[in-house]
């Protein structure tokens, strides 16, 4: 495979778009989305004692139990399966809608597609503020997996405003928005779960007020902000000519055809690259406070800080460290790196028998993700044509979103099923598998 075989780039002008404009849109949404993450465990407790085992909320459990049973381990693993059950559900419909925003969003615009989406999601939130029976809750959830394809869409918008040479710079400033988004949204949905606003006003539940409406207002809150915050200062990114090009290309509504349909085999290549990655970090990601728990006692507080440290390791890396390695370094090498780095720490971390080899094994795998995300969408980017930026991105985002999908679920049955360090051997032997796949990119064209 040859540079040839890259995107050939479509010059246009820049749009007079700052970064931190894409920056402030991304941050604020990863809060709103990540503010339940903690909020799993409580509030399947509190719907059980609610509706008790009947309804959908019982048919999900009888199913995750039985499950339970069947791979011989029946204390609290229900509980496990359940919240990944209701993450799959999320992640499958960002998987599938994810390519129909981005396509979208090439044919009428960034702005316009933002806007809907921040608003539909906006929707699913109030929907959770008022969620006092679990079908509500459950429906909330399908409308902000539905409208969740602005994160693709404002990705997108980095592509359109930068040069193909400031490209992965620039999105390590777009994975540091991601990664201070997901440190910020649990660390407000802890703080803010132990408040019941039906201590104080009880009569509020006849309007499905629940004792995790509050942070539901919080997620509502930051949404509303955000559809201000774009409806004021988000210009549009992309030219009306590139917009009638991309109206004028073929539409894959599948997407499974979408990804298949790629016509760039670098596009298809990298996109492999990072979904085989994805697979192995978000084994680790949905573990690895079982395996503190399990060797070395931790608490949920504990786990916070290791969750937190993690997420600001990732965030100095993306938004510092891998900024000025790009201005010397190609893409390919960055994410040759951080592929090595992750295999390392994955490796490190099945095999820690000290909180502080957990600490180093996190240092590793933290710094080689913020290595492999922006220098990977980066590279998606740069071999993507301009008119294409939408769709192609959506893609990646929608195989992220599958990886979410199925994973987490999954990686707890290997967990539970062979033993922690089971799971961090298989994770740190795909992502060498990961960085086999990228010696064989191709150096894209600038």
């Amino acid at each position: 495979m040859s540079a040839t075989t890259t995107a050939t780039p479509v010059p246009g002008p820049r749009r007079p778009l700052s970064l931190g404009v894409i920056f402030l849109t991304l941050y604020i949404d990863l809060v709103g989305f990540s503010i339940i993450f903690p909020l799993g465990p409580d509030m399947l407790d509190y719907y059980l004692k609610l509706e008790g085992r009947d309804g959908v909320l019982g048919w999900l459990l009888s199913h995750t139990e039985a499950l339970a049973h069947t791979l011989g381990n029946e204390h609290h693993f229900e509980v496990v399966l359940f919240g990944g059950v209701i993450s799959s559900l999320f992640s499958l419909l960002q998987f599938v809608l994810a390519p129909f925003w981005g396509s979208l969003s090439d044919r009428q615009g960034r702005r316009g597609v933002l806007l809907l989406t921040v608003a539909g999601t906006g929707l699913g939130y109030l929907l959770w503020v008022c969620s006092g029976s679990f079908w509500l809750f459950l429906l909330s959830r399908i409308v902000c997996g539905a409208f969740s394809g602005n994160l693709s869409v404002a990705t997108a918008a980095v592509a359109d405003v930068t040069t193909r040479e400031e490209r992965a710079r620039a999105m390590g400033i777009v994975g540091a928005a991601f990664g201070l988004g997901l440190v910020t949204g649990p660390m407000l949905g802890a703080l803010t779960a132990h408040y019941n606003l039906l201590n104080a006003h009880p009569g509020l539940a006849r309007f499905g007020i629940n004792p995790f409406t509050l942070p539901a207002l919080i997620a509502f809150a930051m949404c509303a902000l955000n559809l201000v915050w774009i409806s004021l200062r988000f210009r549009e990114t992309l030219g009306p000519a590139a917009q009638a090009e991309a109206r004028g290309s073929e539409r894959e509504r599948n997407p499974l055809r979408a990804i298949l349909a790629l016509k760039n085999p670098a596009a298809r290549q990298i996109n492999l690259v990072a979904f085989v990655y994805s697979i192995a970090f978000v084994a680790m990601e949905a573990t690895l406070t079982f395996l503190s728990a399990e060797r070395f006692g931790y608490t949920a507080r504990q786990n916070g800080y290791l969750l937190g440290f993690l997420g600001v390791c990732s965030i100095v890396t993306q938004g510092v460290i891998v900024r000025r390695l790009l201005k010397t370094m190609e893409e390919i090498h960055v994410l040759g790196w951080g592929l090595a780095l992750s295999a390392a720490g994955l490796l490190w971390t099945g095999l820690a028998t000290a909180p502080w080899m957990l600490y180093s094994a996190i240092v590793l795998s933290s710094i080689g993700s913020g290595l492999v995300n922006p220098a990977s969408t980066g590279l998606i980017s740069l071999y993507s044509g301009a008119n294409e930026q939408g769709r192609v991105l959506g893609i990646f985002r929608s195989l992220g979103a599958l990886s979410r999908a199925f994973t987490p679920v999954l990686a707890g049955v290997v967990f539970w099923l062979f033993g922690s360090c089971s799971i961090y051997v298989a994770s740190a032997l795909l992502a060498l598998v990961a960085l086999g796949l990228c010696t064989k990119l191709p150096k894209p064209v600038k």
